[in-house]
């Protein structure tokens, strides 16, 4: 990616995307899709989800190589980004693992650490971590049990869940039917467990930008 597209900001390039994807799909599936993230809303999952000043719960969770990791030790070392992804099947997920990888040398320089959670299971996190080149934790949560602990997790609708199932497998992926995704939610924590920033939207194309996780990193240093 060149430096132009780094300094236009993630959103900018979901946005892009996202027009690109409405100019050609068809009026129904885009009517599907819109319905979908209307009934996320409906589901009050962002009100009721882990926010600012709550307590980040621990978890311990497998890596792509099949190591154990777990938040609070890595809360010993420094803040944390922790950030949810819903799959290596969605592009704009992927478009923003690239995004963050890009991002990752700056979350280290402000001494944190970046760790991604997704319900795929670890052979498909493994394959979409090796596939982006990832240098940092991507993490298997199937299930989504830590996901439901920060309260960010929604049922898909009948008919999303039916398109995601005949486009690529859905419960292949997850090795689970229950047509469970979490938010694409990410957080800031400190190193005593607070949640510092806080960022989650029903629109699973809009995401947290760098510069508002550089500035809840460095709001933690003053």
């Amino acid at each position: 990616m060149s430096t132009e597209n780094k300094n236009t900001g993630l959103q900018a390039t979901l946005d892009e995307a996202k027009n690109t994807w409405e100019a050609k799909a068809p009026e129904q599936i885009k009517e599907i899709y819109a319905e979908g993230i209307a009934d996320v809303t409906r589901q009050n999952v962002v009100s009721n989800a882990k926010k600012n000043d709550d307590k980040a719960p621990n978890f311990t969770l497998t890596n792509a190589t099949g190591k154990e990791v777990e938040l609070s030790e890595y809360l010993k070392k420094g803040p944390v980004v922790l950030t949810w992804y819903r799959g290596g099947w969605c592009p704009y997920c992927n478009m923003t693992l690239h995004y963050l990888q890009e991002q990752l040398p700056t979350i280290h320089l402000k001494g944190a650490s970046l760790l991604a959670l997704t319900p795929e299971l670890p052979d498909k996190s493994m394959s979409t971590a090796e596939k982006h080149q990832l240098e940092f934790e991507v993490l298997s949560d199937v299930g989504n049990k830590v996901a439901k602990d920060y309260g960010i997790v929604f049922k898909l609708t009948d008919a999303v869940a039916e398109s995601y199932q005949n486009g690529f497998d859905l419960h292949g992926f997850n090795g689970d039917e229950s047509d469970e995704l979490p938010l694409a939610a990410t957080y800031v924590i400190d190193q005593d467990g607070t949640i510092v920033y806080t960022f989650l939207d029903a629109e699973y194309r809009n995401r947290a930008e760098a510069k508002d996780i550089f500035a809840a990193l460095d709001a933690i240093k003053k």
